[in-house]
């Protein structure tokens, strides 16, 4: 009787609502020192987008570039890059509040919301209290997230609602690590492989 071979393949595990945390030697320009919120991730590949990369511009500039009225105080909010796929695609990233015409619920607190609507309400104060919008996507496909994995390209861990909507972006990066109990500037640049 033959023996039967063990199956040593590992099953895909999902790093949907994670955190990517670029390691110190990232130094690709929109993914240095970045924080990326994993929105889906399956066998076919992975989005995300950056949530500690402000742009130079505001909601303001966006709402003017749509014609879209709005109130004083929502003008002055930042425009975060997303990452470098589509850059002109807006997306907000929101807690769970409303209902919008295109809405992909990543979790039972986050939404990812990808039309106008959300946009208009954000302009006149009516949008989610905790919202984000950001010009662009990270993307991966089928395999290429794994690959970086394995060359220790990024740390990750579970995602913190507080860190997206509480924590100003410049600090998101240091706190997202600091949940894994590290100093990412204490890390080294280099890794090796067991």
């Amino acid at each position: 009787m033959a023996e039967k071979d063990e199956d040593t393949s590992t099953a895909f595990q999902s790093l949907r609502n994670q955190f990517l945390i670029a390691m110190p030697g990232v130094s690709d320009s929109i993914f240095t020192h970045s924080v990326t919120y994993i929105c889906d991730h399956n066998e076919h590949g992975a989005m995300g987008v950056i949530i500690n990369h402000p742009l130079s511009i505001t909601l303001g500039d966006v709402f003017d570039q749509l014609n879209i009225r709005t109130r004083d105080e929502t003008r002055q909010l930042p425009v975060l890059a997303g990452g470098p796929v589509n850059s002109q695609q807006g997306l907000v990233i929101h807690r769970d509040e409303g209902q919008w015409e295109s809405t992909m619920r990543i979790n039972d607190e986050i939404c990812l919301t990808a039309s106008k609507d959300i946009v208009e309400a954000m302009a006149q104060a009516a949008g989610p209290k905790s919202a984000q919008l950001a010009l662009g996507y990270a993307g991966w496909g089928s395999g290429q997230l794994e690959e970086e994995l394995a060359n220790n390209l990024w740390l990750t861990v579970a995602a913190d609602s507080r860190i997206m909507f509480d924590i100003p972006p410049e600090q998101r990066w240091q706190t997202a690590a600091a949940q894994l109990g590290i100093d990412v500037n204490l890390v080294s640049t280099h890794a090796g492989h067991a």
